[in-house]
């Protein structure tokens, strides 16, 4: 409550300030105030040993998995939206996937926006996929998995970076931290997978919840035609409940319907044939 007040004075403010509320400064504005309030509230509970707001009941982990009716072993996919600090942990059943469980980021570090090079902090936003080599159970961070930034989007646009992770404890300078006992969980099911014959692991990170609502508020940042790019697989998800297969053609993710076949494919520089017609 007191956030949205909070927030709501910081509106009315800018409202009336240098900064328009429907201009893209505005926005950014709103969504940093947003996004570090939430970085302080997220900290707070974790140097105080409280689960974060929002955290599924941890010690329940295998009778939640029975209530979904889900069970280790099943493919897994990974869903991250940075501006609500929320991370999905999605496991297919019946050949589609099911949310098995929305847990708080604890944090991630820059802004709304995707990683551009080494050293700036941004945590990336994009397709990736996660392979059984890139999990590190000897991290720093108790336990750790790597998105394989730079893809070959990426790469692509000239972009750099290394080691970047979603990881357990509360720090971040370029990754997702989730917790230790977070973490826990997506190893327990990830590892599963892998043992059971799922190659990649699609991970899909957005800047936020993409609707159109959001999508609108943002029409004139710098980076919408990205996120309009984004959208595009996120709602394929969304209608078919199954990962896309994403490829990129022509300087731009790509997406082809899924299938239990593609779950194994890792992104490559490929133009489906309707793309490729159309260019």
């Amino acid at each position: 409550m007191l956030r949205l007040l909070l927030v709501s004075v910081f509106v009315g403010a800018l409202a009336g300030g240098a900064y328009s509320l429907f201009s893209p400064e505005g926005r950014q504005l709103i969504d940093r105030v947003t996004i570090n309030w939430d970085r302080k509230e997220h900290r707070g509970h974790f140097r105080a040993g409280r689960p974060i707001p929002g955290t599924p009941d941890l010690s329940r982990f295998s009778s939640r998995l029975n209530k979904a009716s889900l069970k280790p072993g099943m493919p897994v996919h990974i869903r991250i939206y940075k501006l609500e600090s929320e991370i999905e942990l999605w496991v297919q059943k019946n050949g589609r996937f099911e949310r098995f469980a929305t847990y708080p980021i604890c944090m991630w570090s820059g802004r709304l926006g995707p990683k551009l090079k080494e050293g700036d902090r941004q945590a990336p936003e994009g397709f990736y996929t996660v392979s059984e080599n890139a999990l590190n159970p000897n991290s720093v961070e108790h336990l750790s998995f790597n998105l394989g930034f730079p893809n070959a989007y990426d790469r692509g646009k000239g972009r750099t970076g290394s080691f970047l992770m979603v990881h357990g404890g509360c720090a971040s300078i370029g990754c997702y931290a989730v917790t230790d006992r977070v973490v826990d969980e997506f190893w327990a099911l990830m590892t599963a997978a892998y043992d059971n014959g799922q190659t990649h692991i699609p991970v899909h990170a957005f800047p936020f919840r993409m609707t159109e609502k959001n999508m609108r508020l943002r029409s004139g940042d710098k980076w919408a035609p990205f996120w309009a790019n984004l959208k595009t697989g996120h709602d394929m998800f969304v209608r078919d409940r199954v990962p896309p297969k994403v490829s990129v053609c022509n300087g731009e993710y790509v997406f082809e319907p899924g299938s239990a076949a593609t779950l194994t494919y890792a992104i490559e520089e490929h133009c489906p044939g309707a793309v490729a017609d159309r260019g």
